[in-house]
């Protein structure tokens, strides 16, 4: 079974796909070791939705100025489409120059300071 749970715009999505050994061999069978394997040495580059993805993450924050850790990690997840990639992009704004976190009484401020 797979499940795949995310947003399309506003619409929120939750799938559920049953695949059965077979399906799973077909599937797995069009892969090729050399779609699979990165090169040795390679460099991972982000994408171009990747890009998008963090733009538009810090625009976020910067139109909104601060924001509670927990309502932006919110908005991640919405605009990522998935609680994983919103919590990379968390982080990756509590690590960038253009972003203070503070302590908060209940959670972290994140404040935009450009």
């Amino acid at each position: 079974m797979l499940r795949i749970r995310g947003h399309i715009g506003e619409w929120p999505v939750d799938l559920t796909v049953e695949m059965d050994a077979e399906d799973w061999d077909r599937l797995t069978s069009r892969l090729t070791a050399e779609a699979v394997a990165v090169p040795p040495g390679a460099v991972a580059r982000p994408t171009e939705r990747g890009d998008a993805l963090w733009e538009t993450a810090q625009q976020l924050l910067r139109d909104a100025g601060q924001m509670e850790g927990p309502r932006l990690l919110a908005e991640l997840e919405a605009l990522a489409g998935g609680a994983a990639a919103g919590k990379r992009l968390l982080v990756r704004l509590r690590h960038s120059e253009q972003v203070l976190v503070e302590v908060g009484e209940d959670a972290p401020l994140y404040i935009w300071r450009g």
